[in-house]
């Protein structure tokens, strides 16, 4: 980290030994010890810290990532729900229309309505008369 080699370490221990003493020497390199593992926690702590924000952030612009794309997805899915809605629409529309008899043709109304399965006829706006659609064989006992 400093770049100090072993030879300049001796120097500084011969000249601590001499301004320091012998007596007092064990008890300051325990005390310079202690604060050096200190130093190096507080370091590892802040370097610990930055990494855990770094990767927050990284995870935050993940999920507006992965949100936009659920909101796009959803958007499409809906868009799509819309159309196959509109086109069940305009064939049941297209259905109804074909099942119902032209105006012109209408049978007259048969007197017996459980012999010919035909209900009576209903009027409609112009005053003719139609006949009411029967029930599909077999669903008449349900």
């Amino acid at each position: 980290m400093f770049d100090i080699a072993f030879s300049e370490i001796v120097v500084i221990a011969v000249v601590a030994l001499i301004v320091i003493g012998p007596e007092r020497l064990p008890k300051v390199a325990r005390t310079l010890g202690h604060m050096f593992g200190r130093l190096q926690r507080y370091v590892n702590d802040v370097k610990a810290d930055i990494n855990r924000e770094m990767e927050l952030d990284e995870l935050r612009k993940l999920k507006g990532e992965v949100q936009a794309a659920a909101s796009e997805f959803e958007s499409s899915i809906n868009k799509a729900a819309q159309d196959v809605d509109s086109g069940v629409r305009s064939v049941e529309s297209e259905l109804n229309e074909a099942g119902r008899p032209p105006a012109e043709t209408v049978p007259p109304a048969a007197p017996d309505t459980v012999a010919t399965g035909v209900s009576p006829a209903v009027p409609t706006v112009a005053g003719e008369e139609t006949p009411r659609q029967t029930a599909l064989p077999g669903f008449d006992r349900i």
